[in-house]
């Protein structure tokens, strides 16, 4: 849950709730940083593994500032969510000249490390950040617009991870990173709408520009490209002489589970509000990705397919 505290329990001091308003639980979104790693094959390479994590810090950090500047600027809104209403600033436990202020703090201590690994790298958090901040105080209120923005900012994630380390990003990897966030957030989008029901304008005017079943339409059309783009991927003549391996396409059974699962999780269970704590929550999920990952590196990493 995204609450600052529950009714009934002693309100967190000013520090925990600065903690809890920069969403450490959605931090895990910023480990896309490491697919550069992993898929440049550099994940037994020492210093690239340091800056790697690095720069997942260094994400860590603004995401979380870019989380705060979007709770102060929605925090009205925020109180007429049933869920939204209990984060700290909405609920009144983090004043708002605070939350600036740490946020500041946070900011240029990211932005000095993200100058550490390089110039290409501290341009991708600058571009990031300008990008989530368009998105709180005006995208997020452009229909389409504002899934996009979404997904823009996990392949900005993406790219960073490679320009921090020195590895040209594939093509792939990035279409596959923004069709993949693009059917997380219309998921979102979806589970915002049936959850509010009729007062889901009310919360957000961006929310009366969908229905159901125009988002469900978006999600189909992504959710397929996402599948054919991994697919075409990894069974590629290009993956394959890259990586020295043919087998990759014996992966693709984790994404179609993984895919068919979430939306199973969407429609039966009514879930998918929050990405981060729905595969955390969910074992099925969390064992598909992690069967996922663990598959992809042994394939990768296998000695046969090894640079020598």
């Amino acid at each position: 849950m995204t609450a600052s505290h529950a009714p009934g329990t002693p309100r967190p001091s000013v520090a925990a709730s600065l903690f809890l308003a920069l969403r450490p639980a959605q931090w895990t979104k910023n480990l896309i940083v490491f697919a550069a790693l992993i898929f440049g094959q550099r994940l037994l390479d020492g210093e690239a593994v340091v800056r790697a994590l690095v720069a997942f810090l260094a994400f860590c950090a603004l995401s979380g500032v870019v989380y705060v500047v979007n709770d102060v600027v929605d925090r009205e809104a925020d109180r007429q969510h049933p869920l939204k209403r209990l984060r700290p600033i909405a609920a009144g436990a983090l004043p708002v000249p605070v939350a600036l202020g740490g946020a500041a703090v946070l900011v240029v201590v990211a932005l000095v490390a993200s100058l550490w690994l390089g110039v290409a790298f501290a341009a991708h958090a600058v571009a990031y950040v300008a990008l989530q901040l368009a998105y709180s105080l005006g995208l997020k209120r452009q229909v389409i617009l504002d899934v996009l923005s979404i997904a823009l900012g996990f392949v900005i994630r993406a790219s960073a991870g490679g320009a921090a380390i020195d590895v040209p990003i594939s093509q792939w990897l990035l279409v596959c990173t923004i069709l993949l966030a693009l059917f997380l957030a219309l998921a979102k989008r979806r589970h915002e709408i049936t959850l509010l029901g009729e007062e889901a304008a009310r919360h957000r005017a961006i929310l009366g520009e969908y229905t159901p079943y125009l988002v469900d339409q978006m999600i189909a059309v992504v959710a397929a490209s996402t599948l054919m783009g991994y697919a075409v991927y990894t069974v590629s003549s290009d993956t394959a002489e890259r990586f020295g391996t043919p087998w990759l396409g014996l992966t693709l059974p984790f994404p179609l589970y993984g895919i068919f699962r979430y939306l199973y999780l969407v429609h039966r269970r009514s879930q998918g509000g929050s990405p981060t704590e729905l595969l955390l929550a969910d074992r099925p999920l969390l064992l598909c990705v992690a069967l996922w990952g663990a598959t992809v590196v042994a394939l990768i990493y296998h000695p046969w397919t090894l640079p020598r």
